[in-house]
């Protein structure tokens, strides 16, 4: 059988990818407008918003607690809105998103690798495995106290909360996705001539692509779990002032409005990202293997 060169080798893998996903894309599927799209991805969440805000204003005026402990939504919404006339919550929501991005790339960037080998490797999986299992467990407010001894209180410090958080989610994504590839894919590698890296560029991440993105979702999610623990708790000047700051000093000055406020902006970048970033990464993997059922 006659040996052909890595180009001709990827050119294949590439071709036999293109196929399968032909395959299991339907035919002759209609996509739905933008603006079908639009009111199904954003309407829900605002409509779930302002029913969660009307059954606060009922609360409220049923008077159950006192207004230190549930304030009226007009007086969380005019301490948000004093600080964004302020241009303070600009400030605030750039410096926890640019570092939860810088921390979660850095785990992509660490967990890949990771999750490769420890799917593919029979040693390390047992050796690591049950380890990174565990650390996707422990929370990850358990690390700050250890990262501020061993660092200081600075962005390192932070950092490596960050990375703890969302490294073993990611890698445990990878792991999970590349496990439910059906064997003869890697088969139809080898005979073709692909060694590992091709393999694993061409055959293993995009088969294992959905568990993959669901990994990276949930990396997300420690990601922004882990930097609100570490800035609630490593607060110093040269840190700047994060939503987990804000946070805390809601909470130091006894303010249940600035606390709701800093929760809610908090939670506001959660969907954000969530609806900017990953749901339409998520519909166009789905889309692409014909699982428009998922949409």
């Amino acid at each position: 059988m006659p040996q052909l060169d890595r180009p001709e080798v990827e050119e294949n893998l590439d071709a036999v990818g293109a196929g399968l996903d032909s395959l299991d894309a339907p035919a002759g599927e209609r996509r739905p407008g933008f603006w079908k799209r639009f009111a199904w991805g954003f309407l829900p969440p605002v409509l779930a918003l302002v029913l969660l805000i009307v059954v606060w204003q009922v609360l409220w005026a049923a008077a159950f607690w006192s207004e230190a402990q549930l304030p009226a939504p007009i007086a969380v919404w005019d301490e948000f809105w004093s600080r964004v006339v302020s241009g303070e919550v600009f400030g605030f929501v750039w410096t926890s998103v640019h570092r939860a991005a810088l921390g979660f790339v850095a785990g992509v960037i660490i967990g890949t690798p990771l999750g490769l080998v420890v799917a593919k490797v029979r040693v390390v999986r047992a050796a690591i495995g049950p380890l990174l299992t565990g650390l996707q467990s422990l929370p990850s407010v358990a690390w700050v106290p250890a990262a501020i001894l061993w660092f200081g209180i600075n962005d390192a410090a932070i950092y490596f909360v960050v990375l703890l958080g969302s490294v073993p989610s990611i890698a445990n994504g990878l792991v999970s996705g590349i496990d439910q590839i059906p064997p003869i894919l890697p088969r139809v590698g080898q005979v073709m001539g692909a060694n590992r890296f091709s393999s694993a560029r061409h055959i293993l991440l995009p088969a294992a692509l959905p568990g993959f993105l669901a990994g990276l979702k949930q990396g997300w999610a420690f990601s922004w779990r882990s930097l609100m623990a570490a800035e609630l708790i490593a607060l110093s000047p040269q840190l700047g002032v994060g939503l987990g700051a804000y946070l805390n000093q809601g909470s130091s000055l006894n303010s249940i409005e600035t606390v709701i406020a800093a929760i809610f902006l908090i939670l506001l970048v959660g969907v954000g990202i969530e609806l900017l970033v990953f749901r339409p990464l998520e519909r166009a993997v789905l889309r692409a293997r014909g699982l428009t059922s998922s949409l």
